[in-house]
């Protein structure tokens, strides 16, 4: 991929540096806040060579690329002056919306350190079962607190973070997280009172999540208030000491317990959850995740997850039923790029396929499962299965990275080796499901792929199909629905179908059923058939800036019509002296319907003779 001129096409895309508020990276996405998103050309970024799809989520522009995402981001930076998201002007959400959304933000930074952390853990356990370290040696203490330090310091980790998306001073933030973590407050076996009657409870915050989120939030609302009193010649330290005073404060004797007691209740139900319905999140979660991720709720259950670790010493809310759906995903990719004839598809689903399944998705979500549907129900079935397999088995994880074939090691805890065994079953379940899912349900390749369906697709049609044949309207000559010069009908974003360079201005109805709609201009019918099938045609490319010139309709809307009755005339001459293009797609808008849609060959073709055949 060429990074520099991906980042300038995108650039231009999205309607320049002008309309960048900010722009930033996760792992696999750019994410920009635009001026005004309605400048934006979607269909244009969807073309981009290394694009693998657009969302728009949260206030937040969202641009797939994969892999290369962060390349991509530093090469847009070099472009312009741009902020990053947490700076940008605040949407007006709704209360949910909201939380969801300071939740997503503010974990979303720090999931490269939780992924790298878990799978140092990860690979020290693998180490010890294969006898390679001894854990009672220096050098696995050394390695297990590079591990263990993000977790033990977690507070340090989100006060920044949170401090960011709250607007407050980060480093004020960190202050307050080390009160927490200070030996104060975990050293001492006697209670401890502020004043001398203020009682503070002694909690372990290492590792801990809302404590310190609850006391960065009521610092975005005293620091303003302590900038606002102090005077400006004493402003730089007063303002800060009364900030870290307050808050602390407010921290150690009401806060941060109440964030413990929230955590507490959380362990609660997760215990109630892994002993009553320990299937449920695995199941719907590896079915569901892909649309978790293209909403980017995922990074909401990370908070969550990381106060299992903290509270059980292991997880079940996001890594058993993502590695489920995330092989799932990878292996519906993989099998649609094996089984591809277009050289680009190929070689776009085996390498998606291969990234989903080490645990990175988005490639095969956005350029190959969400784009052709089936594999995408293929991989929510196979997710599904393995993961109530997963949540049946109660497997847990014993640190947090990637969800992926890589993770393994993760699952290496408890007594014995079941846990890891069952993840194992779980990954083979995940592929094995999966790919006859995939190859059951078939795919459709985009128009001029030279494919239709996979083969156990069409050996379904073959065997025990029914076939709705379909009319030409015109007498002329068919050309492939691919060769139009309108990318909406030669991509088949409005259905599939074949087109008809007309020879004489008439145009007859191909079915027997109903007008459903005749356009005001003339230039296009819409039909459908007894038979359920909606037929539209469309008389030349852009032929509605002519406003009904050179045509006459003889049916109107609401009309039964029969086959080879005459629904239009037009003067062919006169609409090639204007200088359009005469060629008129006829479409099957309910594609969506039936298995396939088959255009008879190209060649001459007279009115009446068979166009296309519907495969129900």
């Amino acid at each position: 991929m060429d990074y520099k001129k991906t980042a300038a096409d995108i650039l231009s895309l999205v309607g320049g540096e002008k309309n960048v508020v900010s722009v930033t990276n996760c792992m696999t996405r750019l994410r920009f806040v635009l001026g005004d998103a309605g400048k934006a050309d979607v269909e244009g970024l969807k073309k981009v060579k290394g694009v693998q799809g657009v969302v728009t989520k949260n206030g937040q522009f969202q641009v797939v690329i994969g892999t290369d995402v962060s390349h991509v981001c530093d090469e847009i930076k070099k472009l312009g002056s741009f902020g990053d998201a947490a700076q940008a002007p605040a949407e007006k959400k709704g209360i949910i919306a909201g939380f969801f959304g300071g939740l997503t933000a503010i974990f979303q930074p720090i999931i490269p350190a939780l992924a790298g952390s878990g799978m140092i853990k990860a690979l020290l356990a693998l180490l010890v079962f294969v006898k390679w370290v001894d854990a009672g040696s220096q050098t696995y203490q050394i390695f297990n607190a590079f591990g263990d330090a993000l977790f033990s310091f977690m507070p340090f980790m989100l006060a920044f973070s949170a401090a960011k998306y709250f607007k407050c001073n980060q480093y004020v933030s960190a202050a307050l997280a080390g009160v927490l973590l200070h030996s104060s407050f975990t050293s001492l076996e006697a209670p401890i009172a502020l004043f001398g009657f203020i009682p503070v409870t002694q909690v372990a915050y290492g590792g801990s999540v809302v404590p310190i989120l609850l006391i960065v939030w009521a610092q975005s609302y005293i620091e303003p208030l302590a900038n606002k009193i102090s005077p400006k010649s004493v402003k730089i330290f007063l303002a800060p000491l009364l900030t870290i005073i307050v808050t602390g404060c407010l921290g150690i004797t009401l806060l941060g317990p109440l964030g413990n007691l929230v955590g507490q209740g959380l362990a609660v139900g997760f215990n109630w959850l892994n002993d009553y319905a320990g299937w449920v999140i695995p199941f719907l979660m590896g079915a569901f995740c892909p649309f978790f991720v293209m909403t980017g709720m995922h990074y909401c259950f990370a908070p969550i997850q990381t106060i299992q670790y903290a509270t059980l010493g292991y997880g079940t809310i996001l890594g058993p039923g993502m590695l489920a759906s995330n092989i799932a995903q990878g292996t519906a990719s993989l099998v649609v790029g094996l089984k591809a004839k277009n050289k680009d598809l190929k070689q776009l689903g085996i390498s998606a396929g291969f990234t989903g399944l080490m645990g990175i998705t988005e490639p095969a979500l956005y350029g190959v499962t969400l784009k052709y549907k089936r594999p995408l129900y293929a991989a929510v079935i196979g997710g599904g299965v393995a993961g109530l397999y997963a949540g049946i088995t109660g497997i847990h994880t014993y640190s947090s990275t990637t969800a992926g074939l890589l993770a393994l090691p993760v699952y290496i805890g408890g007594s014995g080796f079941g846990n890891v065994i069952n993840a194992a079953i779980t990954i083979v379940i995940s592929i094995v499901v999966t790919a006859i899912a995939t190859l059951v349900l078939g795919f459709k390749e985009e128009p001029g792929d030279d494919a239709a369906e996979t083969p156990a697709v069409e050996k379904k049609e073959t065997v025990s199909s029914m076939r709705i044949e379909i009319a030409s309207p015109v007498k002329g000559t068919e050309v492939p629905l691919s060769e139009v010069k309108d990318e909406v009908f030669s991509k088949n974003i409005v259905g599939r179908g074949a087109a008809v360079v007309p020879a004489e201005g008439k145009i007859y109805s191909p079915v027997d059923g109903v007008a459903a709609s005749v356009f005001d201009t003339k230039h296009a019918i819409g039909l459908v058939s007894d038979d359920g099938v909606e037929v539209l045609i469309h008389v030349g490319l852009d032929t509605v800036e002519l406003e009904g010139k050179y045509f006459t309709a003889h049916v109107a809307q609401g009309d039964r019509v029969k086959k080879g009755q005459l629904l239009l005339e037009f003067d062919l001459d006169a609409i090639k002296a204007a200088g359009y293009d005469t060629v008129t797609p006829v479409i099957i808008s309910n594609t969506d319907s039936y298995l396939d849609v088959l255009a008879a060959d190209a060649g001459e073709i007279n009115a009446g003779d068979m166009l296309l055949t519907v495969v129900k």
